[in-house]
């Protein structure tokens, strides 16, 4: 039997950054959501020949017209009416966050049920904000307003919204005033990584969700990788936005999102690489080999 269009996979336009070498940015994306089963249509809005964190690099970072320019290409084909979600990460100018914007408006009109996941890169825990000074307050204006989905790390939370987040009652409310600010009809999910809170068990690190049918917790060992891997939050970005678009439950993707990243890291802290295993563990990021699951916080 010939397959039908209902056997096709979803397509997912995913507009990050690019390394050569390592996996950051679409290099940690793409494989992790085509391990899952999407097709994925990658738009680089930076070529480097190895992510930032090393402190020297070679490579171009691309106009934002360029963006624009793909999407027309891409709308040419008839693609935009088949695209299912969009996926952002590190928008590195004003021009950029523009570009992405653009691109998701025009997935929406070719196709409304399209569903946009942005993680508003721009900080970390003692790094501070390491984009451009204007970003954050461009991310908060023009991009959470579109999103369905939105990823930010503890720094970031606390950024976005002005609020401290030093418990979990702290982050619940950072998270649901986060919420009011997303797209209105859309799942408006927040995913709040890395969060370290008081009261949290010892050497533990966890993961928060917040949706409209509640909020839920998941909870993994604190790895030693010293120093922190980069492009772990563009994988998990990715793994929870596939899980939830494959089973539309927050809890599961949550629960399978952070399963797959604890397998990641784990074999990455094993191996003592620099750089995250992405490939030798793309078995756990359809069925992780050891489960955590959620607790409901709210």
């Amino acid at each position: 039997m010939t397959p039908g269009p209902q056997n096709l996979p979803q397509n997912i336009l995913s507009i990050q950054s690019w390394v050569s070498y390592g996996h950051v940015g679409n290099a940690a994306a793409v494989f992790p959501l085509q391990r899952l089963g999407f097709e994925v249509w990658a738009i680089h809005t930076v070529q480097f020949s190895n992510h930032t964190g090393y402190g020297a690099w070679t490579g171009s970072v691309f106009p934002p017209e360029q963006v624009a320019e793909l999407i027309d290409g891409m709308e040419a084909r008839g693609a935009l009416d088949t695209c299912h979600a969009v996926l952002s990460g590190y928008m590195g100018s004003e021009g950029t966050v523009a570009a992405v914007v653009d691109a998701v408006r025009r997935v929406r009109a070719a196709n409304p049920a399209a569903l946009y996941a942005c993680d508003p890169v721009m900080g970390d825990v003692g790094r501070g904000v390491f984009v451009r000074p204007e970003l954050p307050d461009l991310i908060a204006a023009q991009a959470v307003p579109e999103a369905d989905l939105l990823t930010p790390n503890q720094f970031e939370l606390e950024l976005l919204t002005g609020q401290s987040v030093e418990t979990l009652e702290q982050a619940l409310g950072a998270a649901r005033s986060l919420r009011e600010r997303m797209r209105p009809g859309g799942p408006r999910l927040v995913l709040v990584t890395s969060l370290v809170r008081s009261g949290a068990p010892e050497a533990s690190i966890e993961t928060l969700v917040v949706a409209d049918e509640g909020a839920w917790l998941c909870r993994t060992p604190l790895l030693p990788l010293d120093p922190p891997r980069n492009g772990t939050g563009d994988a998990i970005a990715a793994l929870f936005f596939g899980h939830y678009l494959k089973t539309g439950q927050p809890a599961q993707a949550l629960s399978l999102a952070m399963s797959a990243l604890y397998a990641l890291l784990q074999r990455t802290h094993l191996a003592g690489t620099r750089e995250i295993q992405l490939v030798a563990s793309q078995d756990d990021f359809v069925r992780p080999a050891r489960v955590f699951e959620t607790q409901q916080v709210g």
